[in-house]
């Protein structure tokens, strides 16, 4: 990790606000990972923005000391991707959870991908809905039994990893929030990389997924060195058991480029455009 000479710390990065999470949340880690990234890429607060929008993995903007936004539910890449359009000069990261970004924020996560703006999401995955006390989330086990949803809902789980290489995003990884080394590494290579980057953090939610803890022995890193290639990306991830971390996918698609001027026209001749 090359952090330069002026270099900052974590600390740099992390405002005066008390994390509220439930102890033993995964986010914490989380957090850790992400302020120690922006320490290591080396540019000043100044030039980042945190975006989110609703639950748990959302409160981060609140716990950085960055320019930062906490949204609506499931809009958070639409407004991080107007963001990024109008100020390109800016390093633009997007946090977010299974909830609120993969179902009634899912179909912004497809055009996202699609669109391959230069930014980062990180979503962390608990496959819960832990913020409003345990519903099942779209990547949660059909078979996951709990007051809310006895014997399971039934339903085949979202495939977040899946579903951004086939939607277009240009780098996709995997990480466990308990790896804090290789979790900032991943974050770090995220940022760096031009195009949309997609990075699902396993997150375990203790409160309501105690069965979560198990995953720290669990989770290994990938056996089979990242690629290039979609369709050997593709079938890689297939055949994964959802466990596997590390960069999984790096792309060469040239990202998203604003056609946003700096010259502001005419107020009046605007206003004459539409009249009637």
């Amino acid at each position: 990790m090359n952090i330069p000479s002026n270099s900052f710390t974590n600390k740099d990065f992390t405002s005066d606000i008390k994390p509220v999470w439930c102890p033993g949340c995964g986010d914490f880690h989380v957090l850790l990972s992400i302020t120690k990234a922006l320490a290591a890429l080396g540019r000043p607060p100044e030039d980042i923005a945190v975006i989110s929008g609703i639950g748990c993995s959302s409160r981060i903007p609140a716990y950085t000391n960055c320019y930062g936004f906490h949204g609506v539910h499931g809009r958070s890449l639409a407004l991080a991707a107007g963001l990024k359009v109008a100020r390109d000069d800016l390093t633009v990261m997007v946090m977010s959870g299974d909830g609120d970004g993969f179902s009634i924020g899912g179909n912004h996560f497809l055009h996202a991908c699609r669109r391959n703006i230069d930014m980062t999401y990180i979503v962390m995955d608990n496959r819960v809905y832990g913020m409003t006390k345990g519903q099942p989330s779209p990547t949660t086990e059909p078979d996951w039994d709990s007051a809310l949803s006895p014997g399971g809902s039934g339903l085949n789980p979202f495939q977040p990893l899946v579903i951004a290489l086939a939607s277009g995003a240009n780098f996709v990884a995997r990480e466990f929030s308990g790896n804090i080394k290789s979790t900032t590494q991943t974050i770090i290579e995220a940022v760096k990389h031009p195009g949309f980057s997609f990075v699902e953090i396993l997150s375990p939610c203790v409160t309501f997924r105690p069965d979560e803890k198990e995953w720290k022995k669990q989770v290994h890193s990938a056996s089979v060195e990242e690629t290039s290639d979609p369709a050997q990306a593709a079938r890689r991830i297939m055949t994964d058991d959802g466990m596997n971390t590390g960069i999984l996918y790096r792309g060469t698609r040239a990202p998203f480029k604003s056609k946003v001027s700096d010259e502001h026209g005419d107020i009046n001749a605007l206003e004459q455009d539409f009249e009637i």
